[in-house]
C-alpha cells in the first residue's frame, strides 16, 4: 500500500453502515491516465463477506423490506435513479478516475443508468401470476417470488452501469443484495452507496463489500445464504464461478467474454460501416465484451475499406479521458495493459500485417498512461489466436470473405457469441443474418447500443441467462405454484392425484 497519506480512504456498507475491513487494510487505486493511485479501498476478506451476507438475509427475512408491497419498493427504486441522476456527473468522474474510460462517454453511461431504475422500479408491481384451469377438483394458481440473497459481481469497464443491471431487477423483485464491484474500480460502487442511504432503502438491502477474488468475491460465491450469483468477467473466471455456485446448487447468470464478428458487405453505406467499425473497437479502448473485434469484409470492397478504415482511425485523439476531446483512452490496469501487448507480439509472430498502431502509444499527451495505440491488423486467418481469443484493448483484427455463407461460417467459428454487427443494405440479407449468427445481440447497419428494455446475454462461452428486459427480472424469482382443494370427497390417500 502507498505510504501517500493524503489518498482518500473509502468505507464499506454493510447493514446499512459505514464500516473498514475487519483487518483495517486497503488497497490502492489507480488512476490508469497517470498511473498513480489515487484513494484507498477497503480489503474485505471472509469475516467480511459473512457480515454483509448475513445483513442481506436478516434484512430479507426479518426487516422492514419484505414487508413493503411491491408498489413502495418501485417508489424507493425510482428515488435512487433520481439520486444517480443528480449526482451523474460527480459519479461519472470518479469513474474515469478508477477506470481511465472517456469522461463523454461515462457521463453518456451515468446519465442512462438512472432508467434501469424507473424501468425496474415500475415493473415491480406488475410481475403477475396466473390462474391455470387444472384438470383437478382444486384452484391452481402460481406466484412469482425472490430468491433471498443475491451476491452481483461487477467489472471494471462499466462498473456502475454492470452493477446497475443485476441490482435493478434483482431489487425489483424483492431480493436483497451484496454487490461485489471489481478490485479495479470499486470506488463508484461506495460513492453510490451514499445515494441507496439517501434514499432510505432499508437496513441490509443493498450491501457492497470491495476486495480481492480468492479472499472476497470466493466466500460471496461460496457462502449458504446466497441464493443467486450474477456476474460479469471472463469466461474464465466465470467458469470457475458456475462450478463453485454449483455446489450450493445456486442460481447463476454470467455475462462473460465475446469475440464478436462485425460483418461488412459490399452493398453497405461505407461511410457509416468505417465509423461503425471503429466505435466497434476504439471507442472504449476495445474495453468492452461487446467489442467488434473481428472486422469481416467482404473481398470485393476489402482494400478500399481497409484503406478507409486506416485513414478514419488515424484521426483518433489520445490522451487525458477527463477531457472531452479525447476519443481513445488508456487501458484500466497494469495485467491488461501487459496483455494487450503480449496479443499484439502473438499476431506479429502469427504473420498478420500491422497496418496501424502495433504497441504502446507514447505520444506526449498519453502522459505516464497506459496508453495502447489503436492497432490494425491485416491477413489475419480466423485459426488465429488474435481471432479466437479476448484481446479485450484496441485490437482489431480484418478477415476477408466471398459471401454470405462464408461470413456466416466465420462469424460462428468462436466459442462466443455475445454480439455481432451486420452492414447492409438488403433488408432479406440483414434478417437472414440475424437468422443464422449465434449471437445473443445482432446489431445491423449499427454498433454498441444498448436498453434497460431489451435482454442482453450471450450464447456458447459468452454465458448464461439475461440481464435487461423483462426476461431479467425472471432470473431473480421463483415461481410457486399453490393448489387449493374443491373435492366434496377426500380422494383415496394411497393415489396420486
Amino acid at each position: 500500500m502507498s505510504e501517500k497519506t493524503n489518498l482518500k480512504k473509502y468505507k464499506m456498507f454493510v447493514g446499512g453502515k459505514w464500516a473498514q475491513s475487519a483487518s483495517g487494510e486497503y488497497f490502492e487505486s489507480f488512476d490508469p491516465y497517470t498511473a498513480e493511485p489515487w484513494c484507498l479501498i477497503p480489503q474485505a476478506k471472509a469475516e467480511d463477506v459473512d457480515r454483509a451476507v448475513q445483513a442481506a438475509h436478516e434484512a430479507f427475512i426479518h426487516g422492514e423490506w419484505p414487508k413493503l408491497g411491491a408498489t413502495e419498493r418501485g417508489m424507493l427504486m425510482r428515488r435512487l435513479g433520481d439520486l444517480i441522476a443528480k449526482n451523474a456527473d460527480v459519479l461519472a468522474r470518479v469513474e474515469v478516475k478508477d477506470n481511465g474510460k472517456l469522461i463523454s462517454e461515462m457521463a453518456a453511461q451515468l446519465k442512462y443508468v438512472p432508467q434501469w431504475y424507473y424501468y425496474y422500479g415500475g415493473l415491480a408491481d406488475k410481475i403477475e401470476g396466473a390462474v391455470i384451469p387444472i384438470d383437478k377438483p382444486a384452484f391452481n394458481f402460481t406466484r412469482h417470488e425472490p430468491l433471498g440473497v443475491c451476491a452481483a459481481i461487477s467489472a471494471w469497464n462499466s462498473p456502475l452501469m454492470l452493477a446497475s443491471w443485476k441490482l435493478a431487477p434483482a431489487l425489483a423483485a424483492g431480493n436483497t443484495v451484496v454487490l461485489k464491484p471489481s478490485e479495479y474500480t470499486s470506488a463508484s460502487a461506495l460513492e453510490f452507496a451514499r445515494l441507496v442511504e439517501a434514499a432510505g432503502f432499508p437496513p441490509g438491502v443493498i450491501n457492497i463489500v470491495t476486495g480481492f477474488g480468492p479472499e472476497c468475491g470466493g466466500p460471496l460465491v461460496e457462502h449458504p445464504l446466497v441464493r443467486k450469483v450474477a456476474f460479469t468477467g471472463s469466461d474464465r473466471t466465470g467458469e470457475h464461478i458456475y462450478a463453485t455456485a454449483a455446489k450450493g446448487l445456486k442460481r447463476v447468470s454470467l455475462e462473460l467474454g465475446g469475440k464478436s464478428p462485425n460483418i461488412v458487405f459490399d452493398d453497405c453505406d461505407m461511410d457509416d460501416a468505417v465509423k461503425g467499425a471503429v466505435s466497434g473497437i476504439f471507442a472504449a479502448t476495445g474495453q468492452t465484451c461487446i467489442a467488434g473485434s473481428r472486422l469481416l469484409v467482404q473481398e470485393r470492397i476489402h482494400n478500399e475499406f481497409v484503406d478507409k478504415l486506416v485513414a478514419f482511425a488515424k484521426t483518433a485523439r489520445m490522451g487525458n479521458p477527463m477531457e472531452t476531446e479525447t476519443q481513445v483512452g488508456p487501458v484500466t490496469n497494469i495485467p491488461q495493459y501487459e496483455k494487450v501487448l503480449g496479443y499484439i507480439d502473438v499476431a506479429k509472430g502469427e504473420g498478420a500485417e500491422t497496418v496501424l498502431g502495433g504497441g504502446k502509444a507514447e505520444r506526449p499527451e498519453c502522459g505516464s498512461g497506459w496508453f495502447v495505440e489503436p492497432t490494425i491488423f491485416t491477413g489475419v486467418n480466423n485459426k488465429m489466436r488474435i481471432a479466437q481469443e479476448e484481446v479485450f484493448g484496441p485490437v482489431l483484427s480484418v478477415i476477408p470473405f466471398k459471401d454470405d455463407d462464408e461470413a456466416i461460417e466465420v462469424g460462428n467459428d468462436v466459442v462466443f457469441g455475445l454480439a455481432a454487427g451486420v452492414w447492409t443494405q438488403n433488408i432479406r440479407r440483414a434478417l437472414l443474418m440475424s437468422e443464422r449468427l449465434q449471437a445473443g445481440t445482432v446489431w445491423v447497419n449499427t454498433y454498441r447500443a444498448v436498453s434497460y428494455m431489451s435482454p442482453f446475454g450471450g450464447y456458447k462461452r459468452s454465458g448464461l441467462g439475461r440481464e435487461n428486459g423483462q426476461e431479467a427480472i425472471r432470473e431473480y424469482m421463483q415461481t410457486k405454484s399453490v393448489w387449493i382443494s374443491t373435492a366434496t370427497e377426500v380422494p383415496n390417500p394411497f393415489v396420486m392425484r
